[in-house]
């Protein structure tokens, strides 16, 4: 056990079906209909193994895409074919959450034999609305279909997904009420490397934010630096948009009418509560970036700019890059740009591969940040790679996660 959390070695899992949920969400390519990215999936990879390895009857349980802004809502099937290729061995697919074939399915499986039901997203129940608007407790979430169709078929509940132990959804906290549980091998790390940040960092510790997902940073900056955890805090992408509405520096029509269309706009009174406490620590770009035929790069004097700002500018990258240099401990969530388009990725390559290059302690995080790192082959030269996005933020802020405190509890329930 660890962090008052059962771990894999506190099971025998020989026979017995264990019902295991993961984190395979990945960004899908519709004209080539395959997934853009797997790094989620490999990640899984060790306790899958471990799991079928030990002779569990294995049936795994996942998500795909965002239900509310239907992007990437698809079926997990392509992920059973992955899933397949990387560990080596079959892994079978039913298109049924907890219908009567899918639990048929389980009832039939074999020691080692592994299993993917379909996109869980597909029961309302596992929605997002159902989740924010309802509300529901872990002993209600027990409650639901999919828990209550598929509990009484599983021995062991292991949960795997730290990118979605921030959601307060049935796969993911929901078992933990009925079946003895523990984390897989990825939380485990997860958890771990997040810990070191908060309770042991070396300093100075540097903050790069980024990205157009910045609701969870307004929940970390306040604990981060109120705590003394980060020094500074570079800010690009809407983030940095905000903390210059918040100077009330006016960054033009185009580029406010992103804040808006998004609704972030209701930030900006704790991003003035957060200048007033916390200014010196708090850089925004003197210089920004956008498309035009070809990059345009312009000062923060030549404000407002008829064209969006979609990447931080030179002098910036060059300003942040001397910040890097001094960290021992740099935190990257979210790109500093548009880098999926060669004339605004500029931002986010020159300050990933300068990170990468350092000798600081280095960790990364969110779905879009993996994705430039593998875009920039730049994976193994950071010292950690966290699967989660929102999960780590949220973390960082010092709240307890709705899944750790799950399984703490399922911990203490079903005590050996």
């Amino acid at each position: 056990m660890k962090y008052q959390i059962n771990t894999l070695d506190d099971f025998n899992f020989k026979s017995k079906v264990v019902l295991a949920r993961f984190d395979l969400n990945s960004p899908y390519n519709k004209e080539s209909q395959k997934l853009s990215d797997t790094e989620r999936i490999k990640a899984a990879i060790p306790t899958i193994t471990e799991l079928s390895q030990k002779g569990a009857r294995l049936t795994i349980l996942a998500h795909q895409g965002g239900d509310l802004e239907y992007h990437n809502f698809i079926s997990t099937e392509i992920h059973a074919g992955v899933l397949s290729d990387l560990l080596g061995k079959k892994v079978d697919f039913i298109d049924d959450v907890c219908g009567p074939a899918a639990r048929q399915a389980i009832k039939n499986l074999t020691d080692g034999q592994i299993l993917l039901l379909d996109n869980v997203r597909y029961m309302a129940e596992e929605m997002t609305l159902f989740e924010t608007k309802l509300k529901l407790t872990p002993q209600q979430q027990a409650e639901t279909i999919v828990v209550r169709k598929l509990a009484p078929l599983g021995q062991i509940y292991v949960c795997d997904a730290f990118a979605a132990a921030h959601r307060g959804q049935p796969t993911l906290v929901g078992f933990e009420e009925l079946l003895p549980s523990a984390m897989g091998r990825l939380f485990e790390r997860e958890y771990e490397v997040l810990s070191k940040i908060i309770n042991s960092p070396k300093h100075p510790e540097v903050f790069l934010l980024g990205g157009a997902k910045i609701e969870d940073a307004f929940d970390m900056m306040p604990k981060v630096l109120g705590d003394g955890i980060a020094d500074k805090i570079l800010t690009a992408g809407l983030l940095a948009h905000l903390f210059m509405l918040a100077k009330n520096m006016d960054i033009g029509e185009a580029s406010k009418k992103v804040v808006y269309d998004k609704k972030l706009d209701k930030f900006l009174d704790i991003a003035k509560e957060i200048l007033s406490k916390y200014e010196d620590k708090i850089l925004i770009p003197v210089d920004f970036a956008s498309s035009n035929n070809g990059r345009i790069e312009f000062g923060i004097d030549k404000l407002p700019s008829e064209l969006p700002i979609l990447d931080i500018g030179s002098k910036t990258i060059d300003l942040y890059k001397k910040e890097i240099s001094k960290a021992a401990t740099v935190f990257t969530n979210g790109p500093a740009g548009v880098f999926e388009k060669p004339e605004t990725e500029a931002g986010t390559r020159e300050l990933l591969t300068h990170i990468a290059k350092s000798q600081n302690f280095s960790v990364i995080g969110g779905g879009d940040s993996i994705s430039a790192v593998n875009k920039y082959g730049l994976k193994e030269d950071f010292s950690y790679v966290c699967t989660g996005g929102g999960a780590m933020v949220r973390f960082l802020s010092g709240e307890e996660l709705p899944v750790v405190a799950a399984l703490k509890k399922s911990a203490a329930r079903f005590k050996k």
